[in-house]
This record gives structure tokens, sequence and C-alpha cells, in this order.
């Protein structure tokens, strides 16, 4: 997908490029290209050489750590104007980590060569990237305490509200996160089971504390979930 003018106008929204001048932003819009990847494409996979860092333009994207048996922790969710695919920039070899799409989307691809020239030139960009990977090694250490110390009960519930404060939309029962999700990918997201994440969901259906429609979550009792972590 080639198209300069789009990609000028994406890259422009982005915070990280934010205090980058015109002149910056325009010539990394003609050095890059954006492409579209389906739901569920894979954009690569552990062991994949790590040459290049991604923004979302549009959708969703996971990154996920996977075992050799198949097993997933979801690490993090990239939406609109997001980067991932940073960690190449520090290991400089193979991917750890999967990138794959939640929903259609579009990304900008980045050489690593050609943003690490962008960081040696403008100080700004590399001072607001130290600030981001500083943020995102935050959330990782949080999550490992999570997933570590506490119970299923409550980091579901913790992660319910979250994406209620992320995707919910008022609704006449409470609060409708809209978000498409599966009880796998819920299990994924805090290191669980989806036998085990489908018994605690029925049993804050029973106590009123959510209800369902369809792959949708309604938040009917925030305080009394709010309470459970």
């Amino acid at each position: 997908m080639s198209d300069p003018k789009r990609t000028l106008w994406h890259l422009r929204k982005v915070p990280l490029f934010a205090e980058l001048g015109s002149a910056a932003v325009e010539a990394l819009a003609d050095a890059v290209e954006m492409r579209e990847v389906r739901r569920r494409e894979v954009i690569y996979l552990p062991g994949d050489p790590g040459e290049s860092l991604f923004i979302v333009n549009s959708g969703r994207i996971k990154i996920s750590k996977v075992t050799r048996d198949g097993k997933a922790l979801t690490l993090s969710y990239c939406g609109p104007t997001e980067l991932f695919g940073e960690t190449c920039l520090t290991a400089g070899g193979a991917r750890e980590e999967m990138a794959e799409a939640m929903e259609n989307s579009t990304v900008t691809e980045i050489s690593r060569d050609d943003f690490e020239s962008m960081l040696a030139e403008h100080a700004k960009l590399g001072f607001q990237m130290t600030k981001l990977l500083a943020k995102r090694r935050l959330e990782l250490e949080n999550k490992l305490e999570t997933l570590v110390f506490r119970d299923v009960t409550s980091k579901l519930a913790e992660l319910l509200l979250n994406l209620a404060g992320e995707y919910g939309v008022e609704d006449a029962r409470g609060t409708l996160v809209a978000l498409k999700i599966t009880h796998q990918e819920l299990a994924n997201l805090i290191g669980s089971t989806r036998e085990t994440v489908s018994l605690t969901l029925s049993q804050f259906k029973k106590k009123n504390l959510i209800c369902t429609e369809g792959r949708r979550v309604i938040i009917s009792d925030a305080e009394s979930l709010r309470a459970l972590f």
C-alpha cells in the first residue's frame, strides 16, 4: 500500500513523533510503507529477525509469548497510533514474542536502521522513546506481580474493569465492554485456562456482577468487582 499522503497523515497523529519537525516526519513518510493485515494474520513470530518496528494505524494488534507446546500469555494489545516491535532496538536479534492482528488492521513498518538514524539525529525523539520503554517496563513488572501473587477471581475482575475503562459504553444494564473477546483470550491475558475463566465468569453472573451478550460483557456492579482485588 503506497500512498505517501495517507502515510504522512497517520504519522502526524503518533504522539511519539509530536515534537519532530515537519521535515523529519515527511522524510519518514517517504521511507516507510503502510500495509494491511487481516484478522488473525501473524505479523511476526518468535525466531523471526527483528529488523523493523511498527505503528498501528487502525485496528488492534495482540503481542504475546507462546511456548513450544502452544500455551500463550498475552502481553498487551496495541491500538491506533501505538508502537510495537520496539524490542528489536534493544535486542537486535531474533524476535522473542508474537504479533497478531485481532481485527482487520493497517500498520506502518519502519526499518530498525531508519529508526535508529532518527534517534541519533533527534534528541527529543530519543527522550520520548526512553519514556515509552520505561512505561512499558513498569507495565510488564506490574503484570508479572499480578500473575504471580493474585488469584484468578482478582485478576479477572481487574481485567474486566480495565477493559470497561478502555472500551466501555454506557448501557441500560451497566457498562458494555464494546470488544468481542473469547474466554481463551481472557485466559491468555491473566495467565489462566479457558475452563477456569469460564467458571469464574459464571460465578460473576450468578452474583449479578456482570451479564453477557454473545461475546461481549456488561459490567453490572463495578464496585463489587473492584472489591475483589
